[in-house]
């Protein structure tokens, strides 16, 4: 379960940063999306796949200047 989740935040905030290449590898977001993951699989069963588009549209949603 653990792994799934880890996997799919490496790969959601892979995809999150090439996209927005000025984000730094350390942002709180990551941290975010990482709690938003964990939340989301504990509430019913996805695997690595859905976990990760579920974090990527987690990543866009949240406020660039907030972070």
């Amino acid at each position: 379960m653990a792994d799934e989740v880890r996997r799919a935040a490496e790969t959601a905030w892979t995809v999150y940063r090439a996209a927005h290449p000025d984000v730094d590898i350390q942002d709180s977001r990551r941290c975010l999306l990482e709690r938003h993951l964990h939340r989301r699989r504990e509430a019913r069963e996805s695997d690595t796949e859905e976990l990760t588009s579920f974090g990527i549209a987690h990543l866009r949603r949240l406020p660039q200047d907030e972070c």
